[in-house]
């Protein structure tokens, strides 16, 4: 017996009782010293092995766990670059296993991110794979395929890629058509936190989603949960760090002339204005975005300071928002006074 001769059969019942995780791509189980023809014995009906997916062998004969699902679905998926040879797990220092241009994406992957809206994985009869728009791979078995030119950056929930919470949802939507399940969705994408109405939005118009009726009305109710939800923080920013109050949601307009715009909050005293930006990126997003500045240089010229803020913002640095609106009301004391204008509630 030489150094390169395959340890069979014992490596099999090693291999079979290994771990939590019990499957294995062909190129893996050769690494191991299994031949493919050994390979195929085992997974013989009645065998102690099954095919899972192309090229993925699952290690035992009952049906695969959840994660076991997932990995299995990845193994297919992903590929070292230009070799062609599927990627093992523990390639990376024995940490997670590498996956390449593949993540989780759809509802298993809202599901990771621990959605409560989403079905359980074991419900799942397909998981969504993200991979490159060139890739040639067909959706089979418990693994659907979706395209992607470029790939997003993959999270790691519980040591697997998983495309970001937008993109995730995004992919899910595509394949949804009841309206009320998409409303779901969307809704605790912001209520928990996990993105802001803009990214989604962002998601949905690349990926053309946006010409369906029921995903149009579902984002409208996405914006509208968005702006209450940053306008709750805004009034939060403004109580707990000790600003001074400001009269809320109101327009200004210029004595006996034009319509300034509407604004969230503004200090008269200190001519300091905020405005929140809610925009939804849409294909007419220049335009709406030239609207915003032609308001903010129209009301700088006029002396007033514009504090601009993102939802955003207000969700992740809440403490820095709040130091800014503060640096721009103590600034108007060595500012010329700001011209004389009406304020009206919106």
């Amino acid at each position: 017996m030489t150094h390169n001769t395959p340890l069979s059969p014992r490596p099999l019942h090693d291999l079979s009782g290994r771990g939590r995780l019990r499957v294995m791509t062909v190129a893996q189980l050769r690494s191991h010293g299994v031949t493919t023809s050994e390979t195929n014995e085992q997974c013989r009906p009645g065998g102690p092995w099954q095919q899972l997916l192309p090229g993925v062998v699952l290690l035992h004969p009952g049906p695969p766990t959840s994660e076991e699902r997932l990995h299995a679905v990845l193994m297919y998926a992903a590929r070292e670059r230009g070799t062609g040879v599927p990627a093992q797990p523990g390639a990376s220092g024995g940490h997670a296993p590498a996956y390449p241009d593949a993540m989780i994406t759809g509802l298993a992957a809202l599901t990771l991110h621990g959605f409560s809206s989403t079905p359980p994985l074991p419900s799942l009869d397909a998981i969504d794979v993200l991979v490159p728009r060139l890739r040639r791979l067909r959706s089979t078995g418990c693994a659907r395929i979706v395209r992607s030119a470029p790939l997003p950056a993959p999270e790691q929930v519980t040591g697997l890629p998983v495309a970001p919470v937008a993109r995730a949802l995004a992919d899910a939507v595509a394949d949804l058509r009841d309206a009320g399940t998409v409303r779901r969705l969307m809704t605790e994408a912001v209520r928990g936190a996990h993105c802001e109405p803009a990214a989604v939005v962002r998601e949905l118009n690349e990926a053309r989603l946006l010409s369906r009726p029921h995903v149009v009305d579902a984002v409208e109710s996405l914006l509208a949960e968005g702006r209450v939800i940053a306008e709750d923080r805004l009034y939060r920013m403004v109580r707990e760090y000790g600003l001074p109050d400001p009269v809320w949601n109101v327009d200004l307009r210029l004595p006996g002339g034009p319509y300034l715009g509407g604004l969230d909050a503004y200090w008269p005293d200190q001519a300091v204005a905020l405005e929140l930006d809610t925009r939804a990126p849409r294909q007419d997003d220049d335009a709406l975005w030239s609207e915003y500045a032609r308001k903010r240089e129209h009301l700088e010229r006029l002396g007033i300071t514009v504090v601009h803020i993102t939802p955003r913002k207000l969700r992740d640095s809440l403490e820095q928002q709040a130091t800014v609106v503060r640096t721009a009301l103590m600034a108007s004391a060595d500012r010329d006074p700001a011209a004389y204008v009406v304020v009206l509630p919106r």
